[in-house]
C-alpha cells in the first residue's frame, strides 16, 4: 500500500528508465547538481507494486531516503529503471505526488538495448541462460513466470522482448501524463552531445547550469574474472545479519569490484540482428511517431517499404 506522505521533502521527479540508456549516467550527474537532491539509494522501486524488485518497499524506509533534502534544493528526484515498464508505478507516483511529478524517460535503440540488457543481468547472476539467443527466446515464457531460478526476485524482468518494447511504453505514459511533465532523452543525444542532453534535462527540472563539462560514461560492459566468487559478498552479508553485525567492513565490496573487469559489448550475428529489429520494427516505428524523430538509422537491414505509423491506437 503506497502512503500519502505530508512532510514537503519527497521527490518531485523521477527517472523512470529504461535500463540500459544512460540512466546511469544520468543520475550521477544529477545527484552533483547544487541545486538537486538524489535519492542516495540507487533505484528503491517503492511504486512498482506489480513487480517484486523493491530494494524499499516500507514508506518509512523510503521517506528517509530524503530526509536530507533542505531549502537549497529545488529538485528531489529519484531513478528507477522499471517503473516504465511497471503497470503500476505511474499510477502510485501520480497519487503520491497529487499529479505534479515530473518524468524524464531514457531511450535508445531496443536492439542494442535487448543484449545490453541480458549481458548486464548475466553480471548480476540474475540471469542464468548465457547465450542471448537462447535467453532471447525464452522471453515468452518467462513473461509467464516461467524458466526462472528459484531464487530470483520477478522473472517478468528477463523478458527481453517486453521490457525492451520501449514505443509502447512510452505511448501508455503519454496516455496517462501530459507531456509537459515528461521529458526523453536519446541515448543516441547523449553519445553526441552530452553537455546539450544534460542541460536539456536541467532546463525540464528548472535549475539552473552548474557549469558542469566532464561527462563520464557509467555502466561499461562488465564480466567477471572468476564466477564462483560472485556469490561471496552476498554470503558474507548473510552471516553479518545472522550474528547480529551491522557494521560494513567493505570485504564484499572488494571482492566484488576486484572480481570484475571492462569487456567489450558482445555482438549480435546478422541472423539474431535481423529476428531482433522484426520484432521491434513497429515499436520503433511507434517512438518515431512519439517522439516526432526520424530513428530509420536504428535499422541496418532497411525494409523494403515502410508504411505510414498513422495514429496508433495508444494503450491504455
Amino acid at each position: 500500500m503506497i502512503s500519502q506522505d505530508k512532510d514537503l521533502r519527497k521527490p518531485n521527479f523521477f527517472i523512470i528508465g529504461a535500463p540500459k540508456c544512460g540512466t546511469t549516467a544520468l543520475a550521477s550527474w544529477l545527484e552533483e547538481h547544487p541545486q538537486i537532491f538524489f535519492s542516495p539509494v540507487k533505484e528503491p522501486h517503492y511504486f512498482s507494486t506489480d513487480l517484486r524488485v523493491s530494494r524499499i518497499p516500507e514508506h518509512d524506509r523510503y521517506s528517509a531516503l530524503f530526509s536530507g533534502v533542505t531549502h537549497h534544493h529545488r529538485a528531489v528526484g529519484e531513478g528507477s529503471v522499471y517503473y516504465l515498464f511497471s503497470k503500476d508505478a505511474v499510477r502510485n507516483i501520480e497519487n503520491y505526488s497529487k499529479c505534479q511529478a515530473k518524468y524524464i524517460v531514457c531511450l535508445r535503440n531496443p536492439v542494442k538495448m535487448a543484449p545490453s540488457f541480458h549481458w548486464e543481468q548475466l553480471f548480476s547472476g540474475k540471469e542464468h541462460i548465457k547465450p542471448f539467443a537462447k535467453a532471447w527466446a525464452a522471453s515468452d515464457n518467462r513473461l509467464q513466470g516461467k524458466i526462472v531460478r528459484r531464487s530470483y526476485q520477478d522473472v517478468r524482468e528477463l523478458a527481453y522482448k517486453e521490457v525492451c518494447k520501449l514505443g509502447f511504453q512510452l505511448a501508455r505514459l503519454y496516455n496517462t501524463i501530459p507531456r509537459e511533465r515528461v521529458h526523453t532523452v536519446l541515448l543516441d543525444d547523449i553519445e553526441r552531445d552530452a553537455r546539450l542532453a544534460y542541460l536539456s534535462v536541467l532546463n525540464f527540472l528548472g535549475v539552473d547550469d552548474d557549469g558542469r563539462s566532464h561527462f563520464d560514461v557509467k555502466n561499461p560492459a562488465k564480466a567477471l574474472r572468476v564466477r564462483q566468487l560472485q556469490a561471496v559478498p552476498q554470503l558474507l552479508q548473510r552471516i553479518k545479519e545472522s550474528v547480529g553485525i551491522s557494521k560494513s567492513f567493505g570485504f564484499g565490496g572488494l571482492i566484488a569490484k576486484a572480481n570484475k573487469k571492462v569487456t567489450p559489448w558482445p555482438t549480435l550475428s546478422d541472423e539474431l540482428r535481423l529476428a531482433l529489429e522484426g520484432h521491434f520494427r513497429e515499436d520503433i516505428l511507434l517512438l518515431e511517431h512519439l517522439l516526432r524523430r526520424d530513428l530509420s538509422h536504428w535499422f541496418e537491414h532497411k525494409p523494403k517499404t515502410v508504411p505510414e505509423c498513422g495514429d496508433p491506437s495508444l494503450p491504455g
